[in-house]
């Protein structure tokens, strides 16, 4: 009985015993290995708090610092699909003659000079494609003399093929600059003044000064990064399309390279014109030289909007799936061929032909006398501009005659030109040799001063 007593009092206890063995769960390490780890612990424990462990004066430094800093705004990243794609630019709506065009859209605005009687005053329709995507400004004018054709189909014919929605940059067309004269078929205003020789203009100027005071600074300055000024021949001449631009201007000169294969002439243009006050301002200009007056000519129109494609393809803008045969410009010094005698001009050759020195070009006939005499070419090249077939008088400029040149050297003749230019003093503004191109009565004396007949007359205007 002894026994079961214990062995019984045993078994009640071990339970007990196993529970609390569980909770301790004692290492099967022995004794004395336990004691080397423990110590060794305890020196890695120490070593690496020590280590951790910063300076106490570097700490209070640093949570001084934390609390004199305001608390920093972290923004929350971007997602996953954003990170790393460059935000577009936003283009912004089109301020312009009073209104506002959004991106990606086509409206037509209305400039009025302001000339004529308020009651029976008629706006000129201003065109504009403003791009959704960013790009440059091109600017078009277009009837700056009001009997030049062309240049109002081309604007028209391009400014309705563009799609704002894809485009980059703006572009704004002014197919009739000069209403007045447009309505008239004249290339002059209702006074008789040359409007292309009269910009910038002058807020308190003559009529004509007005105008131009008007339209450059409410439609060009500011408006446009390139301008292309569009024109025909004057005076019963045609012209092959052909660019007139100031070669000696490094800006011009690149920008005229953006028109494909076309006759690229140098010419800083006359004081007073559109292109030379542009250009003047630091507005890149050219001048677009295509057909005759008073006439629609199908391929002189398809020439020029050909070149205005490729243009806006080079600036990119809108592309296009037109382009010249030939990929780079033709640069081209030029002179004109004159008539010794007066009577009716009979031409043996067309526009676009190409000549040798020697041969005729023409005869001058009196019909009277039935006499006459051939005009010859002083050179090889080929015919670029020309006159139709009329009475003329003599010197009369009948025939113009383009020598091709390479770039570099057409660079080199207009910087030696513009060299010789500043070099003389009191030299004289050249006008067309036509009287109703004079400056009327009431102008200044210094303006009367300025008629010359050189070899950049009527035959060279624009």
């Amino acid at each position: 009985m002894k026994y079961f007593a214990l062995f019984t009092a045993f078994l009640l206890a071990t339970p007990c015993a196993v529970a609390v063995a569980s909770k301790e769960q004692p290492s099967s390490t022995p004794p004395a290995l336990q004691s080397a780890d423990q110590e060794r612990t305890d020196l890695e424990t120490t070593d690496a708090e020590k280590t951790a462990s910063p300076d106490p004066q570097v700490i209070g430094s640093e949570s001084t610092e934390r609390d004199t800093k305001e608390p920093e705004t972290t923004e929350a990243p971007p997602p996953e699909s954003q990170q790393g794609v460059e935000t577009a630019p936003v283009v912004e709506s089109l301020s312009l003659l009073n209104a506002s065009i959004p991106p990606g859209q086509f409206q037509t605005l209305y400039w009025s000079p302001g000339q004529s009687f308020a009651s029976i005053d008629t706006p000129v329709p201003v065109l504009v494609a403003h791009g959704k995507n960013p790009g440059p400004r091109v600017c078009l004018t277009a009837a700056i003399h009001g009997d030049e054709l062309n240049g109002i189909e081309m604007v028209r014919r391009l400014m309705y093929q563009l799609e704002p929605v894809k485009m980059n940059g703006t572009v704004i067309g002014v197919p009739i600059v000069n209403l007045d004269g447009f309505r008239r078929a004249s290339r002059y205003l209702s006074d008789r003044r040359d409007l292309n020789r009269y910009f910038p203009g002058s807020e308190n100027g003559s009529a004509a000064s007005r105008i131009a005071y008007s339209f450059f600074n409410k439609i060009i300055r500011g408006n446009c990064d390139f301008l292309v000024d569009l024109h025909t021949g004057s005076l019963k001449r045609t012209n092959l399309p052909q660019i007139r631009a100031d070669l000696s201007n490094e800006t011009v000169f690149e920008f005229s390279r953006h028109l494909g294969g076309i006759t690229v002439l140098h010419g800083r243009g006359s004081e007073g014109t559109l292109r030379r006050a542009a250009t003047d301002l630091g507005i890149p200009a050219i001048t677009l030289e295509s057909g005759g007056p008073n006439s629609l000519d199908e391929s002189s129109v398809d020439g020029g909007v050909k070149a205005l494609e490729t243009l806006l393809q080079n600036l990119d803008i809108q592309p296009t799936v037109r382009f010249w045969g030939t990929p780079q410009p033709v640069f081209y010094h030029s002179e004109w061929v004159r008539s010794d005698q007066g009577g009716i001009l009979m031409s043996d050759v067309e526009l676009g032909d190409t000549v040798r020195e020697g041969d005729v070009l023409g005869r001058v006939v009196d019909p009277v006398s039935n006499t006459g005499s051939d005009i010859v070419s002083p050179l090889s090249g080929k015919i670029i501009g020309m006159a139709f077939n009329q009475v003329v008088q003599t010197g009369f400029a009948a025939y113009h005659i383009g020598e091709a040149k390479t770039p570099e050297e057409a660079k080199e003749e207009a910087q030696e030109e513009l060299k010789e230019e500043s070099q003389k003093s009191g030299s004289v503004q050249s006008y067309p040799d036509d009287p109703e191109t004079a400056p009327a009565p009431e102008d200044t004396e210094a303006s009367m001063k300025k008629i010359s007949d050189s070899e950049g007359g009527s035959e060279n205007a624009e």
